[in-house]
């Protein structure tokens, strides 16, 4: 079996090899700095994190524990310099390049995620009020941000308005000094748990031209959260309603009718803005290691096995490829969608794995990290843009077929 990330300082075919990372036009070599910024990382990590952090968190982002936990954990990676290091120094962080934020993220999500829904924040929601905000929403929301004080959810799916998020139909109609909202978000990951909401509604016409950005605090009069039961996670997904509440026009990011832009931004980083199959990569190692204590390990596992490797390196190349693509300040193209579906593809080979093999254990819902292996590598294909979305957008963009009627 391949080696694990988190076991590669020792031999010349791990993942920090410099001769590992060369490809063509991209040289993935790391430098001096950034290996010490990921041992840094480590022992943060090894220090802060409980010894039975696997128990305790079942390596769910979304439950009570973690987030409890990502309160107190954010602000010591702030103190640390290590929550916003991609940030410029201006704002409170280390200038760091795009790479030094990657791998930020795959430290973090090697243990699921420390950090909550926080990463959200440091991702995408403050760099986009940075770029699109006020001076007194910079004021308001940076600062908390920067800190690890807040969490943040993301209003943007409805009902009749997932994939195809254009069509969202919840509204906010002028209203004196404001807006009135109505309508619902559905599937709204950590709602609960979060402090403030980055939310659509629809200002215009039909289509993505009538479309504006809100932020607004959860608590507000009118909004009512609630949990939708799920494998996924205990707090992974939720119901929104709005009803008629009141949002002054401080709360509105960017210009009414003008939010679209702002959405293709948000996800092109949400969409690859968690390195997910680092988690995966640590749920297979440990999957095969069970076979092989058990003398299981088949030829046709450890062949699968391999498969579904392969399928995480070259998601984990790809999304190099997108990050490359940000340090050299490229303009965005397809090979977002081409990295995330790729991930999409690793996932499910994993998903397929487990249940094949070590079916028991995914039912029995004991082990830690065959759970949340199961339950993250099943809900890639839908979470952040369904795996059907990004083969349109590849189609369209990268390979330039016409449209089917």
């Amino acid at each position: 079996m391949p080696i694990s990330l988190h076991n590669v300082s020792d031999t010349a075919k791990g993942y920090n090899d410099p001769a590992y990372w060369e490809l063509h036009d991209m040289d993935f070599r790391w430098t001096d700095e950034q290996v010490a910024f990921r041992q840094r990382l480590r022992d943060i990590l090894a220090a802060a994190l409980p010894a039975d952090w696997g128990e305790k968190s079942r390596y769910d982002t979304s439950s009570s524990y973690v987030s409890q936990f990502s309160r107190t954990f954010c602000p010591m990676l702030a103190r640390e310099g290590l929550l916003i290091p991609h940030w410029p120094v201006e704002l409170g962080g280390g200038g760091m390049d795009p790479f030094h934020h990657w791998i930020l993220g795959e430290e973090m999500f090697y243990f699921g995620e420390p950090r909550s829904y926080q990463y959200m924040n440091v991702n995408w929601v403050g760099p986009a009020i940075l770029q699109y905000g006020t001076e007194a929403q910079k004021r308001e929301h940076i600062g908390r941000i920067a800190s690890g004080e807040y969490i943040w959810c993301q209003g943007f799916s409805e009902p009749s308005a997932g994939s195809d998020l254009a069509a969202l139909t919840t509204r906010a109609e002028r209203r004196g000094d404001g807006y009135v909202i109505n309508g619902s978000k559905i599937w709204t990951s950590g709602a609960s748990l979060a402090d403030y909401c980055f939310m659509l509604a629809r200002t215009g016409g039909p289509g993505t031209h009538g479309i504006s950005v809100f932020l607004l605090p959860t608590r507000m009069p009118g909004i009512d959260i609630r949990v939708v039961p799920s494998f996924m996670g205990q707090h992974s997904f939720h119901e929104v309603f709005f009803n008629d509440v009141f949002v002054p026009d401080e709360m509105l990011l960017g210009e009414q009718d003008k939010g679209w832009s702002i959405v293709r931004s948000v996800l092109h980083n949400e969409r690859i803005g968690q390195p997910r199959y680092v988690l995966s990569m640590r749920v297979l190692d440990h999957a095969m290691n069970l076979l092989i204590e058990r003398g299981e390990d088949s030829n046709l596992a450890r062949s699968r096995a391999a498969q579904a490797r392969a399928g995480l390196d070259s998601a984990r190349w790809l999304a190099m490829g997108v990050i490359d693509r940000r340090a050299k300040k490229e303009p965005v193209d397809t090979s977002t969608n081409i990295a995330r579906y790729a991930l999409v593809t690793a996932d499910r080979l994993v998903a397929d794995f487990l249940c094949d093999f070590l079916h028991d254990d995914v039912v029995a819902d004991i082990d830690p990290l065959i759970s949340v292996g199961f339950r993250r590598t099943g809900s890639t294909g839908l979470a952040a843009g369904s795996a059907e979305i990004q083969l349109n957008l590849i189609s369209k963009h990268h390979l330039l077929l016409p449209a089917v009627a």
